[in-house]
């Protein structure tokens, strides 16, 4: 691109509030600031072509954070969870068979009873109404390119990115500076591994006290099954095959609505095996025994994979910063046994809300508001997240076999007791370094296409809906671009084309049989924004920084 020099000068617009990201996160806090303080100035902008388009999630959701933020969602005539649970499985798989765990042998706080079955999505959709309808101003359709900076290093606010840009980063005839948007205070709700947090770890030292941030990817297809298959309330949990007892994950199977299952996938980002392909592995999961007949006869909808935070207590991040604060999966609230964020999501964006609101009430503005920062510990959120915080280290350093009944015992006793055997365990290595050569492992070798409920990247980004104009620049930024042939190729095989979850990266040879002169190629239309590859890069060289607005994919019910 261009220097700014040679560019108009942006636009700028002043709030008391600026969100960026219209996630659950992002909207509770917006709702949350003009419940308390109905004169308060609040912009979201989202970098989906609506809220709710990048949304995905399982989604059992457990409603204390809507019944916090608006107590009377469940009388209401649009509201956006009808499914309760009524039945709770979780299950050990082998490759031909499962075991079925006694619901009275996990820790209370697994219990899903009093929870919803629904699309996260549509919640999205409905509090984003319900800001409208209190003043907040939305702008989907424009992402958070930069961070804007005081004098003193504070932040400021954000600039969206500039529209009409081409291939070659100049400016098309369609060409549009992005605005600047100025506030008090800026509350980033980008959700896992977002671009502008990214920078702001690092600039204002972030995590200096805490445990690296881990990270899963997760995977979902929306399915329609045979009114004869489908069990309103279902709620099935599963870990085991196909992962290799070494490998973290689990899987997700519910029902709800109109014969609608979401069935996902979830691999943690901190395997060694580099031909590991999480996709391949949710394709597989779908033809377990228990698994197929279900979906057998039905038609899939829709499809998408997104990053998930995963270290939980110890590797929360401090907060806030000069003029801005970090809520939602942005600050890292998932919980890993529960495979839930979104309830934490909403309850930090209250409590970030409610703190600024203060300060702002204080005649305060671009400092750090510390009491949000010093409050989420002792808030639902700690009380959710402490209890299973060896969850994570215990499976990672002893596997499925061993970790899991040490992790479930620890739960127990955090759960009773309020007492851990272990204290505090710690994650060590960040995921993007636990990969081991290809000299060190066996190779995992997937059958083409076996079955009828299995699909390939390509078809699966087309029901992701996803979109990009395919003249703009590449968005995702190789430090050098010699390194993915160089290096990751002999060294790991190029795990980027098979950590990815929509075939954006191959390695493709000038002649396939003798495997001469490999090239790296960036498919950037195909990219369905989850950022796992600016997370499991072996060599950190990827950085995924948002496309033009209103870009990626769009998730119709997810």
């Amino acid at each position: 691109m261009a220097e700014d020099t040679e560019l108009p000068p942006r636009e700028s617009m002043e709030y008391d509030v600026v969100v960026v990201g219209a996630g659950p996160a992002g909207l509770a806090a917006a709702i949350r600031l003009k419940q308390v303080a109905p004169d308060l100035s609040v912009v979201v902008i989202e970098k989906g072509s609506e809220p709710g388009a990048h949304i995905l999630s399982g989604a059992v959701i457990d409603p204390i954070g809507l019944d916090r933020l608006l107590p009377e969602w469940r009388t209401r005539d649009d509201a956006p969870l009808k499914t309760k649970v009524h039945e709770d499985h979780f299950l050990l798989l082998s490759e031909k068979a499962s075991i079925r765990i006694p619901n009275i042998l996990m820790p209370r706080l697994m219990n899903n009873h009093g929870n919803f079955i629904g699309s996260l999505g549509n919640v999205v959709r409905f509090l984003a109404s319900e800001a409208e309808n209190l003043g907040v101003e939305i702008y989907p359709g424009f992402a958070g390119a930069e961070v804007l900076y005081g004098d003193k290093g504070e932040v400021v606010g954000v600039a969206t990115g500039d529209m009409g840009v081409g291939r070659d980063g100049k400016p098309k005839d369609s060409f549009t500076r992005g605005m600047e948007l100025k506030g008090k205070y800026t509350i980033f709700a980008e959700g896992a591994r977002g671009s502008l947090t990214k920078q702001l770890l690092a600039k204002y030292d972030l995590c200096a006290n805490s445990e690296p941030q881990k990270f899963g990817i997760g995977f979902k297809e929306l399915w329609r099954i045979p009114k004869e298959k489908h069990k309103d309330g279902l709620v099935q949990h599963s870990f085991g095959w196909p992962l290799a007892a070494d490998t973290g994950g689990g899987s997700f199977l519910y029902h709800f609505d109109d014969d609608l299952v979401s069935i996902g996938f979830v691999v943690h980002l901190n395997y060694s095996n580099p031909t590991l392909s999480p996709f391949d592995e949710f394709q597989r999961f779908k033809t377990h025994p228990m698994i197929a007949p279900t979906l057998e006869g039905g038609e899939r909808l829709s499809y998408g994979a997104r990053a998930l935070t995963e270290g939980g207590w110890q590797s929360v991040p401090k907060l806030v910063m000069p003029g801005g604060a970090l809520v939602g999966c942005a600050a890292g609230f998932m919980n890993v046994p529960r495979i839930k964020g979104s309830h934490n999501a909403i309850v930090s964006g209250i409590l970030c809300a409610e703190h600024i609101a203060a300060a702002i009430g204080e005649g305060r503005a671009h400092d750090a508001v510390d009491a949000y920062d010093a409050a989420w510990r002792a808030s639902e959120i700690g009380r959710d997240l402490k209890p299973v915080r060896n969850v994570k280290p215990l499976w990672s350093k002893y596997g499925t076999y061993v970790g899991a009944p040490l992790f479930g015992l620890d739960m127990w006793m955090n759960e009773l007791f309020g007492f851990s055997f272990f204290g505090t365990l710690k994650h060590g290595k960040a995921d993007y370094e636990t990969l081991k050569p290809l000299s060190e492992v066996t190779p995992i070798v997937y059958p083409k296409r076996a079955s009828e409920l299995a699909f390939d990247k390509l078809s699966s980004v087309f029901v992701s809906n996803t979109n990009h104009e395919e003249d703009q620049p590449v968005h995702l930024k190789l430090a050098d671009p010699a390194i993915p042939i160089a290096r990751n190729l002999p060294i790991y095989g190029e795990p980027a084309r098979l950590y990815c979850p929509a075939g954006v990266y191959e390695v493709v040879y000038a002649d396939e049989t003798t495997r001469r002169d490999p090239r790296f190629v960036i498919n950037a239309q195909n990219c369905v924004h989850c950022k796992t590859c600016d997370i499991k890069d072996p060599a950190q060289n990827i950085t995924w920084v948002p496309p033009e607005g209103g870009g990626g994919p769009n998730y119709p019910n997810m």
